[in-house]
């Protein structure tokens, strides 16, 4: 039993990993996180509105939105872009929540 691990552990550690992702910094991974939650929280504002055109529009261009800057790294223009994203946001959560009520 102990041999047939220590092969594994060998093989395992002769091959590189394909699906290694280069490591990020913590403020990488915290801004990465605060993208995703931005993320979420527009689409589930979104996914109060009944389904409509406008529904369907207001996800498309917050999709192309992220989709643009998707490999932007510079971790300043990436907390511009979250700033920028969340007043967006609350212009479109008023619009949202008006759609809602009425």
């Amino acid at each position: 039993m102990r041999s047939s691990l220590n092969l594994l552990a060998s093989v395992s550690r002769s091959r590189p990993s394909k699906l290694k992702k280069p490591t990020i910094s913590l403020d990488h991974f915290i801004q990465r996180q605060r993208v995703i939650s931005l993320w979420r929280e527009i689409t589930r504002a979104l996914n109060k509105i009944p389904s409509s055109s406008t529904r369907d529009e207001l996800h498309s261009y917050a999709r192309r939105e992220f989709e643009r800057n998707r490999n932007i790294t510079d971790l300043q223009h990436i907390r511009y872009l979250i700033s920028t994203g969340k007043s967006e946001f609350e212009m479109m959560k008023r619009y949202v929540d008006e759609q809602v009520v009425g």
